[in-house]
């Protein structure tokens, strides 16, 4: 099943907008109606760490996924008709399932 460029856009385009209203609720609700208005910060940004390497990891799980499924189909295509290709087409597969890998590796590094 391939993606059509009209629905990913709308995809990212929808995973943006919900990016940005929760990321800006949070000042929007805390405002009070007074005429001053004190700002604490603290120090407890755990939650936030979570939810990045959330997203990176499934970012990067879903374009490798999606680039594996559009190389692998072609990969196998290529192998069938030359046997010979199998070593140069595994590297290509390989270079893919890495970015899953730098998803995780980013994500880890992200929570440490």
């Amino acid at each position: 099943m391939l993606l059509n460029k009209r629905m990913v856009f709308r995809t990212f385009l929808i995973l943006g907008v919900m990016g940005i209203i929760t990321f800006t609720a949070t000042t929007v609700f805390a405002q009070e109606d007074n005429d001053t208005v004190t700002v604490t910060v603290t120090e407890d940004t755990s939650g936030l760490k979570y939810i990045g390497a959330g997203i990176a990891v499934s970012l990067a799980g879903i374009g490798s996924s999606i680039g594996m499924a559009m190389a692998g189909s072609a990969a196998i295509g290529a192998i069938v008709e030359n046997p010979e290709l199998f070593g140069k087409v595994f590297l290509f597969v390989v270079l893919i399932e890495a970015v899953a890998i730098y998803g995780l590796l980013a994500a880890i590094l992200m929570v440490l």
